[in-house]
C-alpha cells in the first residue's frame, strides 16, 4: 500500500515551496484590479446592423482600448453588447463611439453609460473577503459538527479549513505572479471562481475525512496514522476520477470558450488542480500530525468511540 501519510514531510515541503512565493508576491505586488475592482466605466451598446463579437473586440483593440470587456446581451430580441474598460471622460466616451461607427461602418447607439467609482470598487473588495471568511467559519462549524461522534470533532473542521486555506493562497498567489509577469487582472469572474473552489475543495476534503471515519469506525488500526493512510488510499481513485474529469472539461473551456471567462476558468482549473492535491496530500496529514502532538488521543479509535458514544 502507497503510505502518503508516511510521506507527509515531503509534501508540506512542495505547499511551502509553492505557497512562500504565492505569499511574497501578495506581499509585494498584491492583485492587479479590473474593472470590477477599480474604477472604471461601464456602458451599453447597440448597433443598427449586425456586428459580431470578434469584430467590436478588435475594434476596440484598434481605438487602443485592449483592456475592455465585450459581452453580448440579448434584450427585447435586439442583441447589444456589455462593455467594461478603463473610465473615460464624455468627451473620450463621444469619439469613441464615433471610431466604432466608422471602423464597423454602422450607427452605434449607447444605451447607457455608468462610472464605477472607487468607493463601489473599495466595497466589491470587502464583500468579497466577507464572503470567505463567512463561508470559512461556516466550513469549520459544518464539518466539527458532521463528526461530532469522533474524539475532538473541532480538530477536523480546523485541518479542513487549514487545507482549503492553503487552496485560496495558491490560487490567489499565482494570480497575483500572473498580474505581475503577464498583467492578468481580477474581475467579478474571478471571485466567482474561488467561491467555486471553496465547495470543490471542502467536498473533496469531506470525502477522504469520511473514508478516515469510516476506518476508525471499524478498528482498523490502533495507529491513528495507519487508519489514516487507509482511508486517503481508498479515497485516491475517487478523488483522482472525479478530478481529472472535471480538469479535462475546464482545460476545453479554456482553449475553446471566449476570452471574457478566462479569468473563471483559470481559476477553476489551478483551484480544483490544488483541491485534489490538498485533500489527498495535506488535509488528513494534518490530522496525523495534530494527533502525534496530542500523545496520541486519536491512536485508540475504539476506546475513544466507546467514550464519545
Amino acid at each position: 500500500m502507497i503510505d502518503l501519510v508516511g510521506r507527509r514531510l515531503w509534501f508540506f515541503i512542495i505547499s511551502a515551496i509553492i505557497i512562500i512565493p504565492c505569499i511574497i508576491s501578495l506581499a509585494v505586488f498584491k492583485l492587479k484590479p479590473g474593472v470590477d475592482f477599480s474604477s472604471g466605466t461601464a456602458m451599453t451598446l447597440r448597433f443598427d446592423k449586425q456586428v459580431e463579437l470578434s469584430q467590436l473586440r478588435q475594434e476596440f483593440d484598434n481605438l487602443g482600448y485592449d483592456k475592455a470587456i465585450v459581452q453580448p446581451v440579448k434584450s427585447d430580441g435586439e442583441i447589444e453588447f456589455f462593455v467594461r474598460l478603463p473610465e473615460i471622460s464624455s468627451e473620450e466616451k463621444t469619439k469613441l463611439e464615433e471610431g466604432l461607427g466608422i471602423g464597423l461602418g454602422t450607427e452605434v447607439t449607447v444605451l447607457s453609460f455608468d462610472s464605477v467609482s472607487p468607493i463601489v470598487a473599495e466595497g466589491t473588495v470587502r464583500n468579497t473577503i466577507i464572503a470567505v471568511v463567512v463561508a470559512s467559519i461556516g466550513i469549520l462549524l459544518y464539518i466539527s459538527w458532521a463528526f461530532r461522534k469522533m474524539p475532538m470533532p473541532f480538530r477536523w473542521g480546523t485541518c479542513a479549513v487549514i487545507a482549503l486555506v492553503h487552496d485560496l493562497v495558491v490560487v490567489i498567489g499565482v494570480f497575483s505572479i500572473l498580474g505581475w509577469v503577464a498583467g492578468v487582472e481580477i474581475d467579478a469572474l474571478f471571485v466567482t471562481g474561488v467561491l467555486a473552489v471553496v465547495g470543490v475543495s471542502v467536498n473533496n476534503i469531506v470525502v477522504v475525512f469520511d473514508r478516515i471515519r469510516e476506518n476508525l469506525k471499524r478498528g482498523v488500526s490502533r495507529d491513528f496514522e495507519v487508519t489514516a493512510n487507509c482511508g486517503i488510499i481508498e479515497s485516491l481513485g475517487r478523488s483522482l476520477n472525479t478530478g481529472l474529469a472535471t480538469l479535462f472539461v475546464i482545460v476545453a473551456l479554456y482553449l475553446l470558450g471566449g476570452t471574457t471567462i478566462h479569468n473563471l476558468v483559470l481559476t477553476l482549473l489551478i483551484g480544483i488542480a490544488t483541491g485534489i492535491y490538498s485533500s489527498l496530500c495535506i488535509a488528513g496529514q494534518l490530522l496525523v500530525v495534530w494527533d502525534k502532538r496530542d500523545w496520541g488521543r486519536l491512536s485508540s479509535p475504539r476506546k475513544q468511540l466507546e467514550t464519545s458514544a
